[in-house]
């Protein structure tokens, strides 16, 4: 499903597992993160929908690195892929504080994993998996979390004035 959040923002949700996929079809077309590898065929069908094919996305940011947020970004080839260096060492991840996108602010958000991020775009958050809808935040029993992190990136997030809250899973219809 397809879901236009604003102007120039819309959501993938897919029926298998893996979280939802933003594009924001600005100057440039961005996405923020990429699914699972099982939802590859279905990215690339509502790309398709919406008249981009994989070759027209340009940036990619990852929210954080666990298999169901970066299982595709290796089908974009003309993208410039962005990520915390926390989270990623590889040499194809451009370190995210080396975005420099008007009206974009990184948000550091440790707690899920090391290098967890958020990205707020004019009012609209992408939270990845730090905060989702009703409240909920992301698991912090993994081998990569850290509660205490959490607590403080939460406390963080509570002072960002936002009127769109756009999760890396969620009960969103």
């Amino acid at each position: 499903m397809i879901k236009q959040i604003v102007k120039d923002i819309f959501r993938f949700k897919f029926k298998r597992f893996g979280s939802y996929v933003y594009l924001l079809k600005l100057e440039k077309n961005i996405l923020i993160d990429t699914s699972s590898r099982i939802n590859r065929r279905q990215l690339i069908k509502k790309l398709k929908e919406i008249n981009l094919a994989p070759e027209d996305i340009q940036i990619i940011i990852l929210t954080h690195n666990h298999f169901d947020h970066t299982g595709n970004y290796s089908i974009f080839k003309n993208a410039k892929i962005y990520g915390s260096k926390e989270d990623f060492s590889s040499e194809n991840i451009i370190n995210i504080d080396k975005l420099n996108l008007k009206e974009f602010k990184i948000i550091k958000t440790p707690g899920h994993t090391q290098g967890s991020i958020c990205v707020l775009y004019k009012k609209v958050l992408f939270s990845g998996d730090t905060l989702f809808d009703r409240d909920t935040i992301g698991r912090t029993d993994l081998r990569t979390s850290d509660p205490k992190k959490m607590k403080s990136s939460l406390e963080k997030l509570k002072k960002i004035k936002y009127n769109f809250l756009c999760p890396g899973h969620g009960y969103q219809d």
